[in-house]
């Protein structure tokens, strides 16, 4: 069993001094890593494209900075690839001497503002930098799937691989303006890079114009516990509508059943994350749980962590 969550504030934030990273640290995507934890982060050019950098933290403490990397782990995609316009890291698995990147790729759209697939790379050098191994995405859009697919998260069992991800279920004009919804499903593989798409929906909604996405997914003796973001279509930049940390817990990790929101993982009211929680990515160290996630402007104002000690 488990308690609530203590909120020990912003992390990390980008300088906004380098050439590729001029604003935002999006999407943590956190792995231990000995003695620290490293998170994988978007962050955005000028012209608004994003590539994935990382930080690490002490693993003891984890407000404590102890690396800022000065460079991106893997560059832009090739014109007309799924990720020409954005690499966001997602997911990172280690494998003996290699290290998996699943990632989302960004590419801009016309009648609606973009489109998302899952890619993957991979790493030799500790993470440092990463190699495409396909140049398309291993999930992505199909007849049962048609907007698009993001924000990996994998276990592997028994040399089951299952991969939840958020998939486009539509766009919504709200105000004039296309909006993207997005609900959790689920995918299986025998091998991290051919994956079945199942098309079952993991999280149900609350009102149709919820949008549900990024699981972050644990193992427990009861089963799965789940750490996502929800929003609205609605006024959900920073306004009424804006994500907010959600939970849910499931037996076979197919079927899920959506848990009250999570005690201590609300908005403050004031400072870097006043009306929003977004983007959560949960590991365990030491007999607790860590959680990086974004708050206010989708990583504008940094990461913050919060953290939730296990009672046996």
């Amino acid at each position: 069993m488990s308690g609530g969550w203590t909120q020990l504030g912003v992390v990390f934030a980008v300088a906004g001094d380098r050439d590729w990273s001029r604003s935002h640290a999006q999407a943590p995507s956190a792995i231990v890593l000995g003695d620290r934890i490293r998170v994988y982060y978007g962050t955005r050019n000028s012209e608004n494209r994003s590539r994935t950098g990382f930080f690490e933290v002490d693993r003891a403490d984890p407000t404590r900075l102890l690396h800022d990397h000065d460079r991106p782990v893997i560059d832009l995609g090739k014109p007309g690839c799924h990720d020409e316009d954005g690499v966001i890291a997602s997911q990172i698995i280690v494998l003996g001497d290699e290290m998996r990147m699943y990632y989302g790729g960004v590419s801009r759209g016309g009648h609606v503002p973009y489109r998302m697939s899952v890619g993957l790379a991979t790493s030799h050098d500790g993470g440092l930098t990463f190699e495409r191994v396909f140049e398309g995405p291993v999930v992505d859009r199909t007849p049962l799937e048609p907007y698009m697919t993001m924000a990996p998260n994998i276990l592997i069992e028994a040399g089951r691989w299952t991969m939840w991800y958020g998939s486009g279920t539509g766009w919504v004009e709200v105000d004039g303006k296309f909006e993207p919804t997005y609900q959790i499903k689920l995918a299986h593989s025998d091998d991290g890079l051919h994956w079945h798409q199942t098309n079952h929906a993991c999280i149900p909604r609350l009102h149709p114009l919820e949008a549900n996405t990024r699981p972050s997914v644990l193992r427990t003796a009861e089963g799965y516990e789940m750490w996502f973001c929800y929003r609205s279509s609605r006024d959900y930049r920073d306004g009424a509508g804006s994500y907010r940390i959600g939970h849910a817990t499931s037996t076979d990790g197919r079927d899920w059943v959506r848990q009250p929101d999570p005690e201590g993982l609300q908005p403050t009211g004031s400072g870097w994350n006043s009306v929003t929680m977004a983007y959560p990515s949960v590991v365990e160290a030491d007999g607790r749980r860590i959680i990086f996630h974004n708050g206010d402007g989708f990583g504008q104002t940094g990461v913050g962590c919060a953290i939730q000690e296990i009672r046996s």
